[in-house]
Order: structure tokens, then sequence, then C-alpha cells
């Protein structure tokens, strides 16, 4: 008994995700929702980037600081560390954001021209 309702509990819940899936798979959703997501990574890296830039600066900051603290040189100004920091954390960041965005893209292009060509080319042709 137990394990006809667990048939039928799976091949609902089967069926709702085919349906789902169907659904996202044929219509342009699918494809806007795979754009979307390959937005959302690339922002992603793109905030790690950045940040582990920083973080590091930051880092390198404090120890050349306390270095020079503990020598009896000058004060160093987090500003000349921070800025070329900044500086170089947003164009490294701006790079691997962009390469994971141009390769989404085109992928996601890639396999909408290749869901299109395979539906039409199954159609009947109406002369």
């Amino acid at each position: 008994m137990h394990e006809a309702r667990s048939d039928r509990m799976t091949l609902t819940y089967g069926s709702h995700v085919s349906k789902w899936r169907a659904a996202i798979r044929d219509t342009p959703l699918g494809s806007h929702l795979a754009i979307g997501l390959w937005i959302v990574w690339a922002f992603a890296v793109w905030n790690v980037i950045f940040d582990r830039v920083l973080v590091l600066a930051g880092r390198r900051y404090v120890y050349a600081a306390a270095v020079s603290a503990n020598e009896g040189n000058g004060y160093l100004r987090i500003a000349d560390w921070m800025r070329p920091a900044v500086h170089r954390g947003f164009w490294m960041a701006t790079a691997g954001g962009t390469v994971i965005l141009v390769v989404g893209l085109v992928a996601v292009g890639a396999a909408s021209r290749r869901r299109h060509d395979a539906t039409s080319s199954e159609s009947p042709q109406k002369n």
C-alpha cells in the first residue's frame, strides 16, 4: 500500500516538473530566464573579484603601515594604497564579469537557435 502511494506521488510530481520544464523550454521565457541567471552570476563574480582585490590591498597596507611604524618611518596614508586598488579592482572585476556574461549570452543564443532550428525542421512545410 505504501509503495502504491509513493508511485502515485512520484508520477504526480514528475508530471508537474515535466509540464514546468516544457513551458520554460518551449517559450521565450526559458531564454530570458537563462539570460537573467547569467547576468546574476556575472554580477556575483564581479563583486567577489572587486572585494578580493580591495581586501588584499587593505591587508598589504596594514602590513606596510606596521612595518613602517616599527622602523620609525613616516606615516603611510591609506589613500595612497587603496585608490590604485579600487581602480585595479574595478577593471579586473569588469573583465571577469564581462567574460562570464559574454560566454553566457553566446551559449544561450546558440542553444535557443539550436532549439528553434530543431523545432522548425520538425514542423511540416506549407507550400
